[in-house]
């Protein structure tokens, strides 16, 4: 039997996220608002659940005068991120 998928990587945002976050570690909140394709509240909104989850870790920091907000990928992300995949998987081939 395949257990739940995880509601929270099941989210189509934050599995986007998520799925950005796997390939290149880390990204600044543009570039995941440029590639997912959010506005700034919703992407804000699903970052901080992430975040609160311990799948990502954000850091805020200054870029010159700008804001920069940086987002990566922790291992307990990495490792639900994988275990969702795996269960997927189970999915599709039954």
């Amino acid at each position: 039997m395949v257990k739940t998928l995880d509601p929270l990587l099941h989210g189509q945002l934050r599995l986007a996220i998520m799925s950005i976050l796997v390939s290149t570690e880390k990204a600044d909140f543009n570039f995941l608002k440029e590639k997912t394709g959010a506005t700034s509240g919703n992407l804000s909104v699903q970052l901080d659940k992430l975040e609160k989850a311990e799948y990502i870790k954000i850091k805020k920091s200054f870029k010159g005068k700008r804001p920069l907000t940086e987002a990566n990928i922790t291992k307990i992300g990495l490792k639900a991120f994988e275990l969702y995949v795996e269960q997927l998987k189970k999915l599709i081939n039954k």
